[in-house]
């Protein structure tokens, strides 16, 4: 088992930034309101097998399908566009139905936490980091997007409304920058 503790910590802020969880937080706020719930636990537990599925089968099963990893990532902007557009726009395009009350796994735990930006840097990270590098920073990722989905109405009695609405537009302007940026790269 080849680690190294360097390789920890730039994997783990990799995926820090790519995951981008302290961004999401009016997003995340958003969809407590719609579903009335988000169970972190449940999106976190998701979150973890999406991305370790990825890890170990992503480029394999991305290719028996017939799909390419560039037009996985675009796919991904899309959604992640369309999530932008709801929080600088406040609109709703994504509506929950009577029958789904919670949030925790569309769209928290896919496509918000592992989504396709941190899939495709997964499977790019295992080009230059060992599993286990990648693993713990997987790990020490979700500890943090886990805290921070179990403490957003703390978060959000803190900021107030106007906070949140200020936040909410900024953090969807860098949103939507991500996806941009994830649709351009998928383009070459």
């Amino acid at each position: 088992m080849d680690m190294n503790i360097a390789n920890i910590i730039t994997v783990t802020l990799t995926l820090f930034a790519v995951v981008d969880i302290l961004g999401s937080i009016p997003l995340i706020i958003d969809i407590r309101k719609k579903t009335g719930h988000i169970n972190s636990l449940t999106a976190t537990i998701v979150s973890f097998f999406i991305m370790m599925l990825f890890l170990f089968l992503g480029e394999n099963l991305l290719h028996i399908i017939g799909i390419d990893v560039q037009s996985f990532s675009m796919a991904g902007a899309i959604v992640i566009f369309l999530l932008a557009l709801e929080m600088i726009l406040h609109i709703e395009l994504f509506k929950s139905s009577d029958e789904d009350k919670s949030g925790s796994i569309v769209p928290i735990a896919f496509p918000l936490i592992a989504g396709a930006g941190t899939l495709t840097t997964i499977l790019s990270l295992r080009a230059s980091f060992s599993y286990s590098e990648i693993i713990i920073g997987i790990v020490l990722n979700l500890i943090f997007v886990f805290f921070v989905l179990k403490t957003t109405t703390k978060i959000e009695k803190l900021l107030g409304s106007g906070g949140v609405n200020v936040l909410r537009r900024v953090f969807g302007i860098i949103l939507l920058a991500i996806a941009i940026k994830l649709f351009k790269a998928g383009l070459y």
